[in-house]
């Protein structure tokens, strides 16, 4: 039986991925910046780290999101995440199966899965345990290097698919301001997004510059 949709997942426009910071030394000021104006998922990726040093930083996200109502996101690990607590586990096709993943965090982690191809995007809206995909990457990124870009035509096949579906799915890879409105065009309604915000000079403007270009969120 399909899970019921979240509503705080249901609104959600906007989804940062966002590293530790350890090169600018700015990760709380960004942090409460980015979510003061208007991000609404927040995932700590940053390969590499020990477990942990990871958990350290979620617990500085944890607060960061406790104090604006969002939600904060791992990435990969269901092991991490069900230590942390935190509200979303984000896996990739080559990580735990959501249902595996599902029997670590338990029923009220919300689990999401990244879709590179029309049948994995099929496959992630068809499995009960995911509650959100991820379609893309739509452009070619330096934060998944060797991925070939998925164009937009996965983006309208997944507008298309889920046209009568209560779950959320979001496109990803490459966008920012200057292609931010392709998506729209293509059947967007939500995005996820790296170096827009984590390489703005002004993150919060970024932001709202970003949630102006999207469709009003859904109740």
């Amino acid at each position: 039986m399909p899970r019921l949709p979240h509503p705080a997942l249901t609104r959600a426009r906007l989804y940062l991925c966002c590293d530790s910071r350890s090169r600018q030394g700015d990760l709380t000021d960004f942090l409460d910046a980015v979510l003061a104006a208007g991000v609404d998922v927040i995932q700590l990726r940053e390969k590499g780290l020990e477990a942990a040093h990871e958990l350290e930083l979620l617990e500085v996200f944890g607060a960061a999101v406790q104090r604006h109502g969002r939600l904060l996101a791992a990435n990969d690990r269901a092991d991490i995440a069900a230590v942390a607590r935190t509200d979303v586990l984000h896996l990739g096709q080559r990580d735990l199966s959501p249902g595996a993943a599902r029997g670590l965090v338990g029923p009220q982690t919300l689990i999401g899965r990244s879709t590179h191809d029309r049948d994995q995007f099929d496959a992630a809206r068809a499995d009960p345990e995911v509650d959100y995909a991820c379609a893309g990457p739509v452009w070619a990124t330096p934060t998944k290097p060797g991925r070939a870009a998925t164009g937009l035509d996965l983006v309208r096949h997944a507008a298309r698919t889920t046209e009568d579906s209560s779950r959320p799915w979001f496109a990803i890879g490459g966008i920012d301001l200057s292609t931010v409105d392709a998506v729209v065009e293509a059947g967007a309604r939500r995005v996820v997004v790296v170096r827009a915000l984590t390489g703005a000079d002004d993150p919060a403007h970024a932001v709202r510059q970003l949630l102006d270009r999207l469709p009003p969120a859904v109740d």
